[in-house]
């Protein structure tokens, strides 16, 4: 009963608010303004500003996929060929013509990203650069831990904003340990000018089924004020058999544009729930590596699950001191829940035998986050300043509780390639904490101030900024069963940033960086480690990168070269430490935009050679690193088809070559290509713009091990999804 309610309950407010906003509005307009009013009122066109700031949301670049820039952190708002870093900001247009389902989705255009998984769970997990970057350090409109932890469903955004590199100068330490490869910022949707009324429906493979609604609009004089809000529900079965899903999501948006000051604010709760869903598979260290399922079969345990809930919200207001300077200020909070009950595959013979145990597992998670800050622009003779300073504060609590079946004798026989169905047996063998109560587990208190300077010179064609950020990070450990703390640390470092752009004209643009990471120590988990729980100190990477952009007003080409060295950490001897280092040097070459009308073009190359440095006792010492290809590959094209109005059809080639799931190098992952198709029509039935959607991924039905690890030390592997078709129908009001 609580499901079917939720289920209809945000969009029966979504349309009820259709319905009262658009008479409104149109009352509204029915009241004129005296004619000498009307005059002194500035006429203002509203983008979807997300940020509360007086530049509003970057345009869109040529052909819609992509915008022209996006947000750094302390820095603003910044256009890319002034930006002395590689980014990429995906657009909300493309979220929708791809049908995107969530982040992971909209990144499969990135070729500088890969798509992993969470140790043990079903948390998404972004490979930036040959770095691990858990959704826990995605950023939300600046902001970190504030969404959902495992799954983010693409309804709520606007912008997928992707800077790859280290980062932790432009927007502080990740709370979750990432950050190091890239960061990855999500910006939600405002209202715009135009009222909006538009609702979908769909179904997937499996019988997946879709509906969600998306409304907008504007209000009082000048439509300074706006409202946007989204409802969605997704329910059914998925491809891969017997696994089912159901998303529940509602989110609010409100923004206000006075004239020397903006706010907004956003509210959103998200229901996430899987049963039954395919779990990630562990192989054995002394076999090779077997070949890879049918993708659309499934080994889990009919009694699995996954569920996650979680409500946050966020406020953001920006103040016009003077002309030249600018205060902002922003606060976030969530509060999210997760209850699994797992088991996992570990392969024993390459036959495809394998073990399972049960683990059952509570979560409670509760962030409050802020930050303000000051910009100001000056002149000292013929040098031009942006002077940017910020404070920023970080605060997390998580109670955890968790309940193992006997994995040394009663484990649960199964077979990747046969799964055997079995009733599910006590988990009671081995418990930290209660599950119905559990204890507080880990606290994270971040806190950072961050000053900086971009200085121009010749008629802005010579940028360069330095800057220094000093974080301090609180880290403790607490035990499952009586709360008494284990371990933390308080460390205090610098980070520091020193960056140029070199305009040669107004299409090429050259840029080099030093940056740092600093990542949060790692936790020591994993089955069989004798530290379970143990948190390490923190540590930095180091990152040297030069890099041309070539903007043509049409369609762009970014080319970097880069070399990341940061410590890393395993498994040795079933104690985990942070034992090594590992180095990841490569080239990244990325085109976006039109160059012919109507055909649109999106994708790039990653070269990579990731390699460790330093190994327990030297052993692996010049190996490659764990899940980490040496070549990434992706091309995609839109293209709409001349003589008939309003189609479009598109294509793109996902190519990964070969990767390690060990650090000895003697388990290889095959290299893997996937091809997708798509197809979109819009046209008019009665007086409705109506847009009509079809998608096929994995359009060959490739079996493939989709990617390695994630989880530093760790080589479990995740299965490729099956061919998935997609249709959708979306009709504007």
């Amino acid at each position: 009963m609580h499901t079917f309610c939720f289920k209809l309950t945000p969009l029966a407010l979504a349309a009820f608010l259709a319905v009262t906003t658009s008479a409104y509005s149109q009352d509204s307009q029915r009241e004129a303004l005296p004619a000498d009013a009307a005059k002194s009122i500035p006429t203002v066109t509203i983008n979807a500003s997300a940020d509360a700031s007086a530049e509003g949301l970057s345009k869109a670049y040529s052909g819609g996929q992509v915008a022209r820039g996006g947000h750094l952190g302390l820095l603003g708002n910044v256009d890319a060929m002034s930006t002395p870093f590689n980014t990429t900001n995906y657009t909300q247009q493309l979220i929708q013509d791809q049908q995107a389902r969530g982040v992971a989705d909209v990144l499969q255009n990135d070729p500088s990203v890969r798509i992993a998984r969470g140790f043990g769970n079903f948390q998404e997990l972004y490979m930036i650069r040959g770095f691990a970057v858990s959704s826990d350090d995605i950023g939300y409109n600046g902001l970190y831990g504030l969404l959902p932890r495992q799954f983010v469903a693409s309804e709520l955004l606007e912008r997928v904003e992707v800077l790859r590199g280290a980062n932790s100068f432009i927007n502080g330490a990740a709370p979750g340990g990432g950050g190091i490869g890239g960061a990855i910022n999500l910006l939600p949707k405002r209202a715009t000018s135009a009222a909006l009324t538009q609702f979908t429906a769909g179904v997937e493979s499996g019988g997946q089924s879709y509906l969600a609604a998306d409304i907008g609009r504007r209000f009082g004089e000048n439509d300074h004020t706006g409202i946007r809000l989204n409802a969605v529900r997704r329910q059914g079965d998925t491809s891969v058999d017997h696994e089912q899903r159901a998303l529940s999501v509602f989110s609010a948006g409100l923004d206000y544009r006075g004239e020397h000051f903006r706010v907004s604010a956003d509210i959103g709760h998200q229901d996430h729930q899987l049963d039954a869903p395919r779990p990630s598979v562990t192989i054995a260290s002394a076999i090779a590596l077997p070949v890879a399922p049918d993708a659309s079969a499934s080994f889990a345990q009919k009694w699995t699950r996954s569920n996650e809930r979680d409500t946050f919200g966020t406020l953001r207001g920006e103040f016009d001191i003077s002309d030249n300077l600018v205060a902002w200020g922003a606060l976030g909070a969530r509060s999210g829940s997760e209850s699994n009950i797992l088991a996992a595959p570990s392969v024993t013979n390459v036959d495809g035998r394998a073990g399972m145990y049960r683990f059952d597992n509570e979560r409670r998670d509760s962030v409050r986050t802020g930050e303000i800050g000051i910009r100001a622009k000056l002149q000292t003779g013929n040098v031009g300043h942006s002077l940017s300073a910020v404070a920023s504060g970080f605060w997390s609590e998580s109670r955890n509780a968790y309940a193992l079946s006997d994995f040394f004798v009663a484990l649960i026989p199964t077979n990747i390639y046969q799964p055997l169905d079995s009733a599910a047996p006590p988990a009671n063998f081995y418990t930290g904490g209660k599950l119905s109560a559990p204890l507080v587990t880990s606290k994270s208190i971040l806190s950072s101030y961050a000053v900086a300077d971009t200085m121009s010179f010749a008629n802005e064609t010579v940028l360069l900024t330095i800057g220094a950020r000093s974080q301090n990070i609180r880290d403790f450990s607490y035990n499952y069963d009586t709360g008494k703390q284990e371990s933390g640390y308080d460390e205090s470092v610098v980070t520091p940033l020193a960056a140029a752009v070199l305009k040669l004209n107004k299409d090429i643009s050259l840029y080099a960086n030093y940056t740092e990471g600093l990542q949060k120590g790692a936790v020591a988990a994993g089955t069989g480690v004798l530290n379970i729980g143990q948190t390490f100190a923190p540590y930095k990477a180091k990152q040297k990168e030069v890099g041309v952009k070539y903007d043509a007003g049409t369609f762009g080409v970014n080319a970097a070269l880069f070399t990341t060295a940061q410590p890393s950490a395993y498994v040795q001897d079933k104690i985990f430490g942070v034992f090594g280092e590992q180095r990841n040097r490569g080239l990244e070459l990325s085109v976006f935009g039109q160059p012919l009308r109507g055909l649109r073009l999106l994708g790039g190359l990653t070269l990579l050679d990731a390699t460790q440095l330093h190994s327990f006792g030297g052993t692996n010492d010049g190996k490659d690193a764990i899940g980490v290809p040496g070549t990434q590959l992706n091309a995609g094209v839109d293209w709409d088809v001349p003589g008939i109005s309003g189609l479009a059809v598109s294509g793109r080639t996902i190519y990964t070559s070969s990767q390690f799931a060990d650090a000895a190098n003697l388990q290889r992952l095959p290299s893997w290509t996937r091809l997708d198709l798509s197809a979109r029509y819009m046209t008019k039935i009665g007086q409705r713009d109506v847009t009509f959607r079809a998608r096929v991924d994995n359009v060959t039905d490739k079996n493939y091990w989709a990617s390695a690890g994630g989880y530093p030390g760790s080589g479990y592997l995740v299965l490729a999804l099956p061919r998935t078709f997609t249709v959708s129908a979306t009709v504007d009001f």
